[in-house]
């Protein structure tokens, strides 16, 4: 195989930026004919060989093993050092996620080779490879060149690509073992880490409304939530909203928030700063309102509309009804 993706575990499911991982191998593969395969290991590893055995790859590659039921770095960074000396992939991806931030750099050391992480591109030539990453809040790219053998271990940013991009096909699924023993797992950890709490997971969510401080004040954020109980949205906000004390920081959107990739994020009073923008760019439709024209928002909004979000979102809430 030429890329490995490590598809990680969301209650039964595949994380949504191991699915955009995804994406990115088999982007990069169909320019440059790649082979992609998938590595499944830990708690519900069947299920998730069950899901992604519905995606154009080569093959899914299973890692059964007890002590993998319990996430531990030491394990996953073993089992991966393991996996990439046996099969030799040139790269392996991830998404950038809590836990891959946790043990790829524990498996860096271990196969003394860099930890690309947190990228928006990848790119390929004779003599190089080049990952690309956003700096000073998305105001300036960098391209990171390396041009060491690989294996190359690259993480993606949060919808740097799109999982609605994977083309279908149909792969097996290929056992494999490990060895692992318990004088290895010499670390245990907590129970993983949650972006929110009262099960408000903005980044598994297909429809958002984000309200900015354009909406004037406290008392007028019910009409941004009756509109999002109205179309079945979760409902979001820019940092000065949070600030303000209008909304809990669980739903604050941007680089000092979530990272967010809807099918529809609908921007109400959201100038477009580009700090927030960071954290909502990957939706796949954007619909801005905003009583100012010139508002940097509307430049990557598909659909906007210039007017008084007091008088437009009543209208609005009451057409869905």
């Amino acid at each position: 195989m030429d890329i490995l993706i490590v598809l990680e575990n969301s209650n039964g499911k595949i994380h949504r930026m191991s699915l955009e991982a995804i994406s990115a191998a088999q982007n990069l593969a169909s320019e440059f004919d790649l082979k992609i395969a998938a590595l499944a290991m830990g708690e519900n590893a069947n299920a998730l060989c069950e899901e992604a055995s519905r995606f154009n790859l080569e093959e899914i590659i299973k890692v059964d093993n007890d002590l993998l039921l319990e996430y531990s770095s030491d394990g996953y960074a073993e089992t991966l050092n393991q996996v990439i000396s046996r099969e030799n992939p040139k790269f392996i991806f991830f998404g950038h996620t809590y836990q891959v931030r946790d043990y790829v750099p524990r498996l860096s050391a271990k196969l003394m080779k860099p930890f690309l992480a947190d990228n928006v591109a990848i790119n390929l030539s004779e003599h190089s490879v080049s990952c690309t990453k956003q700096m000073f809040n998305a105001k300036l790219l960098s391209d990171i060149h390396t041009s060491n053998s690989g294996p190359f271990l690259i993480s993606f940013q949060s919808a740097a690509y799109s999982s609605e991009e994977i083309k279908s096909g149909d792969c097996p699924v290929r056992d494999v073992s490990v060895e692992l023993e318990t004088s290895m797992i010499k670390t245990k950890s907590e129970k993983p880490f949650k972006e929110s709490i009262d099960d408000l997971d903005l980044t598994s969510a297909d429809l958002i409304v984000s309200v900015g401080r354009g909406i004037g004040k406290e008392d007028n954020i019910p009409l941004a939530k009756n509109l999002a109980q109205a179309i079945g949205a979760d409902l979001s906000s820019s940092r000065p909203v949070v600030d303000s004390g209008w909304l809990p920081s669980i739903h604050q959107v941007g680089s000092s928030g979530q990272s967010v990739s809807p099918k529809m994020y609908l921007a109400l009073g959201i100038s477009g700063a580009i700090q927030h923008v960071v954290g909502m760019k990957g939706s796949k439709y954007i619909v801005a309102i905003n009583k100012d024209p010139d508002a940097p928002i509307f430049e990557i909004a598909d659909y906007g509309a210039v007017g008084d979000l007091l008088e437009i979102l009543p209208k609005l809430t009451e057409a869905f009804n």
